[in-house]
């Protein structure tokens, strides 16, 4: 196994729709298990294939350091198929290091995938699982937690990186 770069905002494999996952040999096996490395060493709740560079539609999640119920999941090719409720929480992303900002998402979701061997899972949640399963399919749909904002706060926080960034090179 090993901990593999994550990517950050504003690499463009982190904005494209990922491809499905269509063969489950050994390749997609030692992905899956170095995604889960990197995201244990990072740390955090929840990574997606495109994250790390792959453009497959790969995600691992594990909100157990914080929810004792959950365990690792391994979710392949995932789709919503239902949603319900609001809730707005405080949500950071692996991505977009050092950065945090409200997001509103569904409360409970139901999600159907492939585990790690082709078997179909389907996975109802709410709280912590259910905004982390949120999340990472987001990023598998090109999408990041700064599309989930609002204009004026997504202009702030891209002035904000536009000035880091001009620090940082100083």
């Amino acid at each position: 196994m090993a901990i593999l770069r994550i990517t950050k905002y504003p690499e463009e494999v982190l904005k494209k729709k990922t491809e499905p996952v269509k063969e489950f040999g050994p390749g997609l096996q030692k992905l899956i298990d170095d995604m889960i490395e990197t995201m244990y060493a990072a740390p955090g709740v929840g990574l997606a294939a495109n994250q790390v560079g792959v453009s497959k539609q790969v995600t691992v999640i594990d909100v157990s350091s914080r929810d004792e119920a959950s365990s690792l999941i391994v979710l392949i090719n995932p789709e919503i198929i239902h949603a319900e409720g609001e809730d707005s929480c405080e949500e950071g992303c692996l991505s977009i290091p050092e950065y945090t900002t409200i997001v509103k998402r569904a409360e409970k979701v139901k999600v159907r995938g492939l585990d790690r061997s082709g078997a179909l899972l389907e996975i109802e949640a709410e709280g912590l699982l259910a905004r982390a399963l949120q999340h990472e399919i987001d990023h598998l749909n090109g999408f990041l937690l700064i599309d989930r904002i609002g204009r004026i706060k997504r202009e702030f926080f891209r002035k904000r990186f536009v000035r880091e960034q001009a620090v940082g090179k100083e």
